[in-house]
């Protein structure tokens, strides 16, 4: 399976990863997207720059049943790498995910699971949770 780079609208194009850059893979396409922290645009579902306003930069379907709000589960993800540049846990969020189909120690939603500082972030949307036919939110 080939990676493909992509470069966000508005998102500085990267050839060579600087000490600004988050790069972020999301798997099982090995999608991986660059752009420059702080700088991508706010995409109306989710927190800025959370994982799922990373993947709706760039194209990626993530399914967010409740606007990106917290309400559900339907954007769940498993964060393969980088934890320690995504931000922490909140009460809301666990809560939420203690109803998540096949909960790992590694879960998190894509709406509130922010990129905090530059780096590596590796993402698996698990299989049952990819929806490619889903109506448009």
């Amino acid at each position: 399976m080939s990676d493909e780079k992509t470069h966000g609208a508005g998102a500085t194009t990267v050839d060579a990863p600087g000490e600004n850059t988050v790069e972020v893979t999301f798997l099982p396409e090995g999608k991986t997207v660059t752009f420059e922290h702080g700088k991508l645009p706010y995409k109306d579902h989710g927190k800025e720059e959370s994982l799922l306003d990373v993947a709706l930069n760039f194209g990626i379907h993530l399914d967010h049943a409740c606007g990106g709000n917290c309400a559900c589960t339907t954007c769940h993800i498993w964060v393969k790498e980088g934890a320690d540049l995504i931000s922490e846990m909140e009460d809301d969020e666990a809560d939420k995910l203690d109803m998540a189909a096949d909960l790992q120690l590694n879960s998190r939603l894509g709406c509130q699971t922010v990129i905090k500082k530059p780096g590596k972030v590796v993402v698996e949307i698990p299989a049952w949770n990819r929806n490619y036919v889903s109506e448009e939110h």
